[in-house]
């Protein structure tokens, strides 16, 4: 029997999840080329993109890293009462709410600084917390479902999870930010 350590078994258990998340990417691709107009009339949502998405999935990873190393040791039930299950939730989705609004006001300093801007601080801070709630909430809502997969179907979350997170949740950040620029601006 090949061991799960196997480099043969990490590329077949791998390479069909590597190859679904680039087609996924894609589609991030042409959200944002949809929306080009519309960052390009207001610079500052520019320079929050790439943050959006990366905090996103930083804020995923983050989760997927602590959730797998309570799998592994045994402890995650994933009950809805779970204590570890509930507490990392919360606190990834404090962290979001904490750290996007600063990212929001960063966002408009440094487009300010560099070439003006077009859009008031409370806009740009309003969209960064906006997106950064919502973003944490799916984060939380991917992150624990492709635990959750990856325990059901015998996959080593370690593997699995972070990948499926951080590709989602760069999908995500771009659709969610044009959604909620959609809705404030």
């Amino acid at each position: 029997m090949e061991s799960r350590w196997h480099p043969w078994h990490i590329m077949r258990t791998m390479l069909p999840v590597l190859l679904v998340l680039t087609v996924i990417e894609l589609g991030s691709g042409l959200v944002l080329d949809s929306f080009e107009a519309t960052l390009l009339r207001y610079p500052s949502l520019l320079v929050l993109v790439p943050v959006t998405i990366g905090m996103a999935g930083n804020l995923g990873s983050i989760l997927a890293a602590r959730l797998s190393t309570v799998v592994h040791l045994g402890l995650l039930s994933f009950e809805p009462d779970d204590e570890l299950l509930v507490g990392n939730a919360v606190a990834t989705v404090a962290l979001a709410v904490t750290l996007f609004p600063v990212v929001g006001a960063g966002a408009w300093l440094i487009q300010t600084v560099v070439g003006g801007t077009a859009l008031p601080l409370h806009a740009v801070v309003a969209v960064a917390l906006a997106s950064g709630a919502v973003l944490a909430l799916l984060a939380v809502v991917v992150t624990l479902t492709a635990t959750y997969a990856a325990y059901r179907f015998g996959l080593d979350p370690d593997d699995v999870v972070i990948p499926v997170v951080t590709n989602v949740c760069d999908v995500l950040g771009v659709v969610v930010l044009v959604l909620v620029v959609r809705l404030l601006i």
